[in-house]
């Protein structure tokens, strides 16, 4: 009995302050802004946006893929790491370059797509698949910093 108070008083709080459609500092959002909300990237250099996006959680996943994970706990920081690069590749994509756009669009979706077959494998423990995407995404990594970096920065799996 307690607990369904509990909920009902929550909602109820909720629903008399508009928390639902309250934007910051409590302005309503007009559902017609929603779709004029444009993703804008931090204005930082390649290096610092590569290094403080990828450079952790690819240092993460090095270690945990040199072997099978032994639990839930280790799949899942696995899986957690993969998802952060994989959805970096997306990121990737809000920063072309001026030159050769399509190459590095494609080495974003490209890693995007690895990565994401990674978690996957991750989500099934699957650690053959989950190798096997691992290589193929830091591939496209390494093909992009070779195009794009002099060649610098090459991963090792």
């Amino acid at each position: 009995m307690r607990s369904y108070f509990a909920v009902f008083a929550s909602l109820s709080l909720l629903s008399a302050f508009g928390l639902f459609g309250l934007h910051r500092r409590g302005e309503a959002v007009e559902s017609t802004n929603l779709q004029q909300v444009v993703p804008k990237p931090v204005d930082v250099n390649m290096h610092d946006f590569m290094e403080g996006v990828f450079q952790a959680p690819y240092r993460r996943l090095k270690v945990a893929m040199a072997m099978e994970p032994k639990d839930n706990a280790a799949w899942k920081g696995l899986r957690s790491d993969a998802l952060i690069l994989a959805e970096g590749g997306n990121l990737m994509l809000f920063r072309k370059p001026e030159k050769e756009i399509e190459a590095w669009v494609k080495y974003s979706v490209d890693s995007r797509d690895a990565g994401a077959e990674l978690v996957l494998a991750a989500k099934k423990k699957d650690f053959a698949t989950a190798t096997d995407a691992y290589k193929r995404m830091l591939g496209h990594c390494n093909a992009c910093h070779k195009q794009f970096n002099e060649g610098k920065n090459q991963l090792a799996p």
